[in-house]
């Protein structure tokens, strides 16, 4: 990457108009990877993977469409397409581009009339809302919006044994690979080693090949520089001697001197040089060939929201079992099982990826750290779907499998192999309390069913009946006529006068009395002949109402605060007969939560009262009892202002 001590003036110009180039050509002599010229943006990671896409021409053409020319058909604009978060989209952009004293300021091409990557380039900018949203990355994030692929990532100070063999499979599979080298100091960043290789910055992975050396094997991998120039300069590099001691031929193929940024290097080298190796693996949805392999895709798309489902990570018990909860059904095991496993396996790669965070930071909103549990799921529970698995679950089980840390990447992704079963898949953010959006990736060897825990929505509150007071007839039908009028009708003023009334003297709570909107609630619920007011039996049970719901917001308020974190109220609700989704529990959230994410016993009971109304409602309206309802533009208002 080159990051710019201070901003630039530049000038939009198009090459169509001759301001560039007298004759410009979208693409000359076919799209390769000696197009990708690094300008003064930090975007290297982003170039690396588009050198890499070169290497495959179906995957190269899905991104960049041929039917374009400044020729046939110009219409001063230009289209691509990119993966995002499950499907393709589609980014038009037109033909001016940055310059400044008349050349091009940023990605460039070899070529100086020849301008697909740097529209390329600009329409990434587009997606993401700016070129300087683009400034630093990872390889990674350019690979999937190129292909929907998931990616690996190894760390090269502990490489699996057979790292060369994965790496030649995944070339000949149309896979794209980046490497880098890790920088410990800001001050490291593209600092330049004895042997040119550029620190913190993004290589692309081109080719490996293994030639006879003085009578022994070596292993050879290929990089590329995307500034196209600064190659190494140890053994195999452009000059070295050692291609003097291979077959001729194989060095006439192989011995690439020209200055585009691309050089051998030994595999043993490679390991000791570099840190990083990204391996990008194509989706069922990639256009590639028929070699490479398909896996199995299941997507689902999620939320963390403050108080209902950002639970933090397992450090945190009390609020990490409100996390979003995936299940995954692995029921066939893999055709090919490797040697070591004494039994059969599945081969899953997850991926969790935190969405539209590149396009937030202009307003400050940097990658959050994400990570991932799995958990094998007990015989007893394997019917359990209707709810989340709650604190204790986490607290008497242990992860089968998680993601490898907490980190601020776009997505954290993995290869797991599972016996066949059940499993629950937990995505969270390192801290609770942090607002996010997020995809969620299973990719499988075999077809594998998967589903969202607590996407149900259902509600049985108790219902209570007059007769259920005992004792207290007395006191209940004083407490009656003080708030009933002359027409033995208790008002909404009138209620919240006694309700407050009576809660003000309680010494074993904290409240500081109900608003007259809740009262209105309370009334709304129970009120049967449309009056506005209850009578002696309506105000029984909305009083009985109330003590249930007293019980269960004392049990939830362990501190005796006066408040419940709003992230208790998955349990309350769940105590008080209701079943809700992720989506209710955040809108539950949103709406009756303060800014410090507690609620109060007037929230609470308002929140109960409403989830009980809304429910009755539906019931009403739902004729056939089939879930669904259709409503007038009238209905629907006298429905959401009842």
């Amino acid at each position: 990457m080159r990051p710019q001590s201070q901003r630039l003036p530049y000038w939009l110009q198009t090459a169509k108009n001759k301001e560039l180039c007298p004759n410009p050509q979208f693409i000359v002599g076919g799209a390769t990877r000696t197009d990708i010229r690094q300008g003064g943006l930090g975007d290297c990671w982003l170039l690396a993977a588009i050198a890499s896409l070169t290497l495959n021409e179906k995957l190269l053409y899905r991104v960049v469409p041929r039917d374009q020319s400044f020729q046939k058909n110009y219409a001063g604009i230009f289209h691509f397409q990119f993966w995002q978060y499950g499907e393709w989209v589609e980014v038009v952009i037109d033909d001016r581009l940055p310059t400044k004293n008349g050349q091009l300021l940023f990605l460039h091409s070899e070529e100086g009339n020849e301008f697909w990557s740097a529209l390329l380039e600009k329409a990434y900018a587009k997606l993401n809302g700016s070129y300087e949203a683009l400034a630093g990355g990872s390889t990674i994030e350019g690979f999937e919006d190129f292909t929907g692929g998931i990616s690996e990532f190894y760390d090269l100070r502990k490489p699996p044994g057979n790292l060369y063999h994965i790496i030649q499979k995944a070339l000949r599979s149309g896979s794209l690979l980046g490497c880098s080298i890790d920088v410990s100091s800001a001050a490291e960043a593209e600092a330049t080693t004895k042997q040119k290789l550029v620190k913190g910055h993004a290589y692309s992975v081109t080719g490996v090949e293994e030639v006879d050396f003085h009578g022994r094997p070596e292993k050879l991998i290929r990089l590329r520089n995307p500034w196209g120039e600064v190659e190494w300069s140890g053994a195999w590099s452009d000059d070295a001697p050692e291609w003097n001691y291979i077959d001729p031929r194989k060095k006439d193929e192989l011995d690439k001197r020209a200055e585009d940024g691309e050089f051998w290097m030994s595999f043993s080298d490679f390991l000791k040089q570099f840190s990083r190796l990204e391996i990008c693996n194509l989706s069922p949805d990639s256009l590639s060939s028929e070699e490479v392999h398909k896996w199995n895709l299941v997507l689902f798309n999620g939320r963390w929201t403050r108080g209902s489902t950002a639970g933090g990570c397992p450090n945190y018990p009390a609020t990490y079992w409100t996390n979003p909860q995936f299940k995954i059904h692995l029921d066939e095991a893999d055709e090919d099982q490797e040697e070591d496993t004494s039994e059969p396996r599945c081969t899953v790669l997850l991926g969790l990826m935190q969405k539209n965070r590149r396009r937030q930071k202009r307003i400050g909103q940097g990658l959050l750290s994400i990570g991932y549990a799995i958990y094998q799921i007990p015989k007893e529970l394997e019917t359990h779907t209707d709810a989340h698995l709650g604190r204790d679950f986490f607290l008497g089980h242990q992860p089968s499998a998680r993601s490898s840390s907490y980190v601020n990447l776009r997505e954290v992704s993995g290869r797991v192999r599972l016996t066949p079963g059940q499993y629950l898949v937990v995505p969270s953010t390192f801290e609770p309390f942090k607002d996010g959006d997020f995809c969620l990736r299973v990719f499988s060897e075999k077809a594998a069913k998967a589903l969202e825990i607590g996407d149900t929505v259902a509600g049985n509150p108790h219902e209570p009946h007059p007769c259920d007071m005992d004792g207290g007839d007395e006191h209940f039908q004083s407490l009656f006529e003080e708030s009933a009028g002359k027409d033995s009708e208790v008002s909404a003023n009138r209620l919240q006068r006694v309700l407050n009334g009576v809660f003000s003297k309680r010494t074993d709570m904290k409240f500081d009395g109900f608003n007259i909107n809740t009262c209105r609630e309370m009334i709304s619920l129970l009120d049967s002949d449309g009056t506005g007011s209850l009578g002696p039996v309506e105000f029984k049970i909305l009083w009985l109402k109330i003590h249930k719901y007293l019980e269960i917001y004392q049990e939830m308020d362990h501190n005796h605060m006066g408040t419940i974190d709003a992230h208790e109220m998955r349990t309350a609700l769940k105590k008080a007969g209701f079943t809700l989704s992720n989506q209710v529990q955040q809108a539950i959230a949103v709406r009756y939560a303060c800014s410090k994410l507690g609620i109060d016993f007037d929230g609470f009971v308002a929140c109960m009262i409403r989830l009980e109304t809304l429910f009755k409602l539906f019931r009403l309206l739902d004729k056939d009892q089939n879930g669904i309802v259709h409503l007038s533009l009238a209905e629907w208002l006298c429905c959401v202002l009842v």
